[in-house]
């Protein structure tokens, strides 16, 4: 007999055992729908119409009162509208009979509702003059007919939910016994099929026993292999194959130790040939391979590099965590460019190098082999951009003094403007507005130039972040509450006190706070938010404005960034000193955005040594806000 017989034959069986239990389950899975169709269908129009006729009669009974109070014309539109509705949903109930005395129901809610009727004719008809009959009319005729009335409408939907109860507790009862047979037919195909696994697993795992054997020594290098199995069927077949192609990868693995040599030859003239560091890491995190500038950079030949561990190669950087992270999920982190760069050496011969890590995959994609390092030297680039921030800090300050004097001089001559001509006076306020705006400007650059620079003093200490939430959003509430916006903050509980710069981190948070106020609409909510761990606290603007489109979202860091078409764009420089001044803390700043939903700036703190925030979660201060203004630093 064939493999392919015996396998068919054993699970055809089982087969059919599945198809029965599938005939058994939507049998009873029909049931189930059917029963569920009769609880959504069978009754819920006649519950809806109840609910309604309850809703449009009580309706009529505040239109009888109003007419009491006074408001006759007003009360008469109000009833015949709602008499209307009534009518509707009573002609609705009466073309949908579904239970038994249901029709009996309705006859009187359609008698009480026409005596109803009656009765409120009579009342509207009184003369004004005597109210007060009319409203001793009301109590002694007019609200018990009302009350009867509906009465029997809840009686209606009462009777309607009953009958949906009973069919959702039929349903239930269906559905335990749908569960039992299920479990009843499933252990039985359960057991049978178990008991045909085991009788054809012992017709193959003896064969396949011995060929794995046989695969291992194959794996292992080892060529010289037999395998004796005495079957004529496929797995014979196979047998023989397995030791004719042993022999045949003998020899050719014989032939291709050349070809192998080679390739190798040719791989490390590729590495020696790449202008750029490069390091190859394998999944222990032994170095496997370097080119000459990589050794040259950490100061060994490529013989004392290869075979060493990463650890003791390269300095303790945020490199060896990128590559320890990249060979365990096969997927290198996206980082911001601040957070690739790495440098080696002392002043005044430092060396910057911008980083990248990628993993090394087997080739069917499903095995990470290690890494590869490329350091790619940017130290020119570094060189390049202080002398532009020492440049701009030295223009700034050159402009400072002049446009400290323009101002002075439009102050005066604002003070003599007053006989002068409207035109006149609107190009001098227009000069000021532009001077102010330039000045603005001038100091924005001396701080992020300062910043760049390294010669921006902060005044890190630890601070507590219900502090720095307080005295910075006590400044943003009456704004919030005139553009109809809601402000709120929040603290987790266990966030951390923080080391930083209270004033430096109060900026930042204001600037954030001003950008989404510009940017949300009324109506829409800002949230100042905090979390932490020992190490680290993480604080968060977030808001349901306008977003930040997807091409501008990686560069709204940079300097003079502004979305194109923006009119609220202000300078463009607001969240690279943002960014600066979160650098300048050891932590990092980034964005994540939708367009039309809003966005949210985190950044990073360090931990104050041993100390934990006692403030509770909780939403400190609501308030409702507005549009925006004219400019935002993105």
């Amino acid at each position: 007999m064939k493999l392919r017989t015996k396998i068919l034959g054993g699970y055809g069986l089982i087969l059919a055992l599945m198809m029965v239990v599938w005939a058994v389950a939507v049998i009873s899975l029909y049931q189930l729908g059917r029963a569920g169709e009769a609880i959504l269908q069978k009754n819920q129009l006649s519950v809806q119409a109840a609910e309604n006729m309850i809703n449009h009669l009580e309706r009529q009974d505040s239109a009888a009162l109003l007419s009491l109070l006074g408001d006759r014309q007003g009360s008469l539109v109000q009833f015949r509208d709602n008499q209307i509705e009534f009518a509707q949903w009573l002609g609705r109930a009466r073309n949908n009979l579904t239970e038994p005395g249901e029709d009996r129901i309705i006859a009187r809610i359609d008698s009480g509702y026409r005596e109803f009727l009656t009765l409120f004719q009579s009342m509207t008809s009184t003369p004004m003059a005597n109210r007060q009959n009319a409203l001793v009319f009301y109590k002694q005729s007019l609200q018990p007919r009302f009350m009867q009335t509906r009465d029997s409408c809840l009686a209606l939907r009462e009777m309607n939910q009953t009958a949906m109860e009973n069919a959702s507790r039929h349903a239930r009862r269906l559905a335990v016994e749908t569960i039992w047979s299920m479990t009843l037919v499933g252990a039985a195909s359960g057991s049978i099929g178990l008991a045909l696994s085991i009788l054809l697993s012992g017709f193959l795992l003896r064969p396949l026993a011995a060929m794995s054997r046989v695969a291992q020594q194959l794996a292992e290098g080892d060529y010289n292999v037999t395998l004796e199995i005495a079957s004529s069927d496929e797995l014979g077949n196979l047998a023989a194959q397995i030791v004719t192609m042993s022999q045949k990868l003998k020899i050719f693995h014989e032939l291709n130790v050349g070809r192998l040599i080679a390739e190798k030859r040719r791989g490390e003239a590729v590495l020696r040939s790449i202008g750029d560091g490069l390091i190859v890491v394998d999944e222990a995190f032994f170095i496997t391979a370097v080119n000459p500038q990589a050794a040259k950079l950490l100061n060994l030949s490529i013989s004392e590099s290869s075979g060493k561990a990463v650890s003791e190669v390269l300095p303790q950087t945020p490199l060896l965590d990128i590559i320890r992270r990249t060979t365990q999920s096969g997927q290198a982190p996206e980082l911001p460019p601040e957070q690739t760069e790495i440098s080696f050496g002392d002043e005044p011969h430092r060396q910057f190098f911008r980083f990248s890590v990628t993993p090394i995959r087997s080739e069917g994609g499903k095995q990470i082999q290690g890494t590869v390092v490329l350091l790619q030297d940017i130290t020119r680039l570094k060189e390049v951009e202080r002398l532009k921030s020492e440049f701009v800090l030295a223009a700034s300050h050159e402009l400072k003094t002049p446009l400290t004097g323009i101002s002075m001089s439009i102050n005066l001559l604002q003070e003599l403007a007053e006989q002068w001509p409207e035109r006149e006076r609107e190009l001098l306020k227009v000069a000021q507005e532009e001077t102010n705006r330039l000045r603005a400007l001038v100091s924005d650059l001396l701080d992020l130039s300062r910043l760049e620079s390294g010669r921006f003093e902060v005044d890190i200490q630890p601070i507590s972040i219900a502090y720095l939430f307080e005295r910075t959003l006590a400044a943003f509430y009456d704004q919030a509450k005139a553009r109809g916006i809601e402000l709120v903050s929040s603290i987790k509980p266990g966030t951390p006190e923080v080391l930083a710069d209270p004033t430096k981190i109060a900026w930042i948070i204001s600037n954030l706070i001003s950008n989404a106020l510009r940017y949300t609409p009324p109506g829409g909510h800002i949230r100042v938010m905090a979390k932490g761990n020992p190490e680290r606290a993480y604080l968060a603007v977030s808001d349901d404005g306008a977003g930040i489109p997807t091409e501008y979202r990686s560069r709204i860091f940079d300097k003079f960034i502004q979305v194109k078409g923006d009119s609220k764009a202000g300078s463009g420089l607001g969240l690279a000193i943002c960014k600066e001044i979160v650098k300048a803390h050891g932590g990092s700043i980034w964005v994540e955005s939708i367009p039309g939903e809003g966005s949210t700036f985190t950044f990073v703190l360090k931990a104050a040594p041993s100390t934990f925030s006692r403030e509770s979660s909780g939403e400190n201060n609501h308030v409702q806000t507005d549009q925006s203004e004219n400019s935002r630093h993105r």
